[in-house]
């Protein structure tokens, strides 16, 4: 066969990753949704195994995914405009959802214009070919989300045209923007708002007072942008992610649909020239079907909900659950980084012990995340738990018991 040769050659590139501890698991297939009953929230059945089990791994912060609203948004705009756009956006595949999402997305995170991408990963591709150039200079966080360093690869940004500063370390950052090389017109500071696999949060009034000190030295100023996809939603006094939690703002602000909203999709928020630059360079979006109009309408109906009454009471019960499983692991004497976002990590430092518990919540019918080493240095080994507004008490109560069984 023609691919004979191709196929033992990837084999032997997947069995290197095995060796190195780098490959992923077999994915678990979930087969059933089971709602809440009593003083349980949902469970989850997997293919292959008749237990319900308890996610602690997802970041539909809110549980919005199975709210009833969403669910009759997305079909009436299924039924009004059918399953899929036919086209890219330019070539009339915009519809009055997609529009209409674009505008309630800027309204809420206080931007004057938006636009929606089929995903956050592809929003920040985009929006690096949009402002990426010879003149343009970037400064990122050592612990930025892969999609921000793809896009300076996908955007061909040199060595000489970008540096990173130690994890939120303001000294570091200054010491970047004062070696900035002559010649350069923009400087563009991205970071994460709330850093995924620590749940914590990039200083951003001090970023925002240290972007100011240097903007008049470059002729296009430095602009600064934030990718809040963990924080916007279930972040904030209303939701609105680290900008309100921070008091402060990012100049561009980019997001999902997929986390705290329960649905799918990204967007970047930010000036209007900003965003028909975006319309105009940025490839993921021209050159690739938009998202479903049922995505578009559950998202709206999520961003409605979100700035609601009802909004606001997950938001206080999950941040009550955040709270609770903090004092539970404080008081089981695990160590973790502290902050109020629900992604909670647990700091194991060991690759096989941190194995052994994920392993053993698992037998206990709990799904959480283990980060090993070579994925993480060795002694930053990590279980990764996410609280969700669906989580009732006696839900954290259970993760917690499960986890001190196996710890014991």
């Amino acid at each position: 066969m023609p691919l004979d040769k191709l196929n033992g050659a990837l084999r032997a590139e997947v069995a290197s990753l095995a060796a190195e501890g780098r490959a992923k698991a077999p994915e678990r297939v979930i087969v059933e949704y089971v709602p809440p009953r009593g003083d349980r929230g949902p469970r989850y059945r997997l293919a292959g195994s008749d237990r319900e089990f308890l996610r602690m791994n997802s970041n539909s912060y809110l549980s919005l995914s199975q709210h009833p609203a969403l669910i009759a948004a997305a079909d009436e705009a299924t039924h009004r405009f059918g399953v899929g756009p036919g086209a890219v956006r330019f070539i009339d595949g915009t519809f009055q959802p997609h529009v209409e999402l674009e505008e309630k997305i800027a309204r809420f995170v206080k931007k004057p214009a938006a636009k929606i991408f089929n995903s956050a990963y592809t929003s920040n591709l985009g929006l690096a070919l949009t402002l990426a150039g010879p003149g343009t200079y970037w400064i990122g966080d050592e612990l930025n989300h892969n999609c921000i360093i793809r896009g300076m690869r996908i955007a061909n940004v040199p060595r000489t045209h970008r540096s990173i500063f130690a994890h939120n370390d303001l000294a570091e950052l200054k010491a970047r923007l004062s070696e900035v090389p002559d010649g350069i017109e923009r400087v563009v500071i991205i970071f994460d708002g709330i850093f995924s696999m620590r749940g914590d949060v990039a200083p951003l009034a001090e970023i925002a007072r240290l972007a100011r000190e240097h903007h008049d030295r470059f002729a296009q100023g430095v602009v600064t942008v934030i990718d809040d996809s963990h924080g916007i939603g279930a972040f904030g006094e209303t939701g609105r992610g680290t900008e309100e939690f921070a008091r402060s703002e990012a100049d561009v602000v980019v997001g999902t649909f997929g986390k705290a909203f329960g649905v799918n999709g990204g967007f970047i928020a930010s000036s209007p020239d900003v965003i028909e630059a975006v319309r105009q360079k940025a490839d993921t979006y021209i050159y690739t079907n938009p998202l479903s109009v049922a995505d578009c309408a559950a998202s709206s109906a999520a961003i409605d909900l979100v700035d609601g009454p009802e909004g606001r009471a997950r938001l206080e019960h999950l941040h009550a659950r955040v709270a609770q499983f903090r004092a539970g692991i404080a008081e089981l004497g695990m160590e973790s980084i502290p902050g109020p976002h629900p992604v909670v990590p647990v700091l194991v430092r060991d690759t096989d012990k941190t194995r052994a518990i994920v392993k053993g919540l698992f037998e206990r019918g709990v799904l959480v995340v283990g980060l090993t080493f070579p994925v993480v240095p060795k002694g930053s080994e990590t279980i990764r738990f996410q609280i969700n507004a669906a989580h009732t008490e006696a839900d954290v109560a259970e993760a917690l018991a499960a986890l001190r069984d196996v710890c014991s």
